[in-house]
């Protein structure tokens, strides 16, 4: 058994490849996933599918409910952005951003690291093709490990916290043939913002539109199912 180390697991493309990193680096994961009151809660059962087939020593879904404060077209009645391509997507942050989101995640990670010996989290977020939010740069990231360790027993007692973002360099198209190399089954999982009662994604959405550009520019094929093509 490799050292433990907690894996933020949304059941999406990139923290799906984040886990298999994650345990072809050694490390022994354990999954932590949430639900928030997103529409797209579909995505914690493909968490779960992804935590079943990678083997992670446990999984926990963390429960939150974001929609106390609303402010996100994905914890509120406000609707999810489509485009018909990726060449729309625009600089701006999309509505689709929750607000502190990440912070509020890693926060839970903290404390799950904690219990469970880790001096190691992983994150999935990434700095290039991405929706443009601001708790995925890297500064951002830096300031979290700083404040981690100075706000844990562990970083006070000189074990120092890290968080790893394997993927904050990548390309959507890079993920994708890094986790294919991994044996990752992207057919598990589950990226769409806006899915069908059914989960089938939308295809329209900055999240599918993104997805969709890394297999197309890496020369595979998605194979999950689209409404939209």
């Amino acid at each position: 058994m490799g050292k433990p180390a907690v894996v933020l697991l949304s059941g999406g493309l990139d923290s799906t490849t984040v886990l298999a990193i994650a345990k072809d680096q050694g490390y022994e994961p354990y999954a932590l996933s949430f639900r928030y009151g997103q529409r797209h809660e579909v995505e914690l059962e493909a968490a779960r599918r992804v935590a079943a087939s990678q083997g992670v020593a446990r999984h926990v879904v963390a429960e939150i409910d974001l929609r106390v404060f609303g402010g996100s077209a994905l914890t509120a009645d406000i609707d999810v952005p489509k485009h018909d391509n990726s060449f729309e997507l625009g600089d701006e942050i999309p509505s689709t951003y929750v607000p502190a989101r990440n912070t509020i995640f890693l926060s839970f990670a903290l404390a799950y690291a904690e219990t469970v010996g880790a001096q190691d989290i992983f994150i999935g977020v990434n700095a290039l093709d991405y929706s443009g939010y601001p708790d995925c740069r890297p500064e951002y990231i830096a300031a979290f490990q700083q404040m981690a360790n100075l706000a844990t027993r562990v970083g006070v007692e000189g074990a120092a916290l890290t968080i790893h973002t394997p993927l904050i360099a990548m390309t959507k198209a890079e993920i994708v043939r890094a986790g294919s190399a991994l044996g990752v089954d992207y057919g598990l999982t589950s990226s769409c913002y806006d899915p069908s009662q059914s989960g089938q994604p939308c295809g329209r959405c900055d999240s599918c539109l993104l997805r969709l550009k890394g297999f197309e520019e890496a020369g595979m094929t998605d194979p999950v199912a689209y409404q939209v093509a």
